[in-house]
């Protein structure tokens, strides 16, 4: 669990600039998301006329949720990979094992950091009201109720749960070929890690986009939603259809894809250290006595 919560502070915190862009190009907004061509060029726009310090705006609760977050993923994907490697292979790696064990890990992040997220994605909004992170809490509350925090809970474990599915089934796989022995090698973890990453963020960008869609509520959107709120899946991807056609389904893929492979490289590298570190230490220890 130690070794997760550093991980995922790492991985948010180091990656948090492109996120931003991210989630920029991501809007159903036609101004100015449709201004930016690439990454760099957004990244640069953001900060040329909204200031330096603007892409890490909400950094502080995104770093606040991905703590225990990531404790409780990784602690439960490897409880479960080995349970169910046991049941399934007989001790041995399993596939099936480690796609189920990502599932319902997943279920644990996504529950703990879902209300950062929402906080996060509002506050990284182009024109975003929000100053400072308990601003954005009060008025999603006093406006919109506790609720608004999970609105898009669903979506992300629709999301997540094929994204970390195919993410441990790759990185697994990669570990097997560039590192049979299984041993701690840092050159292998974060090649699988950005490996794995790009394959799974690439095959669950539109579901992404609709999770950001959620989050934020768009003005343009909500204006084209009878019922005030955008809810649920369906609505959704009914909605980002009806605004912006088949194309929107895969606005920020580049930048979804340019995140995700150093973002999981950091994160698997990071944990494997730790782990390495902290095993190793407790080894010594039994082997003193």
């Amino acid at each position: 669990m130690l070794a997760g919560a550093v991980a995922g502070v790492m991985e948010h915190c180091v990656m948090y600039p492109i996120d931003c862009v991210k989630t920029r190009m991501q809007s159903l907004q036609p101004e100015p998301a449709a201004r930016y061509r690439n990454v760099l060029e957004a990244l640069w726009r953001i900060a040329r006329t909204e200031g330096v310090w603007r892409p890490m705006r909400g950094l502080n609760i995104t770093a606040t949720g991905a703590g225990p977050a990531h404790a409780l993923y990784f602690a439960c994907y490897e409880k479960l990979k080995k349970t169910l490697s046991d049941v399934i292979h007989a001790g041995g790696n399993s596939h099936m094992a480690n796609g189920a064990a990502g599932c319902v890990a997943t279920l644990l992040h996504d529950a703990a950091m879902n209300p950062a997220e929402v906080v996060k994605q509002r506050m990284q909004m182009y024109n975003s009201p929000y100053q400072r992170v308990m601003d954005c809490v009060r008025a999603v509350w006093r406006n919109e109720g506790a609720g608004a925090f999970y609105r898009s809970y669903t979506t992300q474990l629709t999301m997540n749960i094929p994204f970390q599915a195919i993410h441990f089934m790759t990185y697994e796989f990669l570990q097997e070929q560039l590192n049979p022995h299984r041993q701690y090698n840092p050159g292998s973890h974060v090649v699988s890690g950005a490996c794995a990453g790009a394959v799974a963020a690439a095959a669950t960008t539109p579901l992404d986009v609709c999770k950001t869609l959620l989050n934020t509520q768009e003005s343009l959107a909500l204006s084209s939603n009878i019922s005030g709120h955008i809810t649920g899946m369906a609505n959704a991807f009914r909605t980002v259809y009806q605004v912006g056609g088949v194309t929107a389904y895969f606005r920020g893929v580049q930048a979804r894809v340019i995140f995700q492979m150093p973002s999981t490289a950091i994160a698997w590298s990071v944990y494997e250290f730790f782990k390495y570190i902290l095993t190793k230490r407790q080894e010594e220890r039994w082997a003193g006595k």
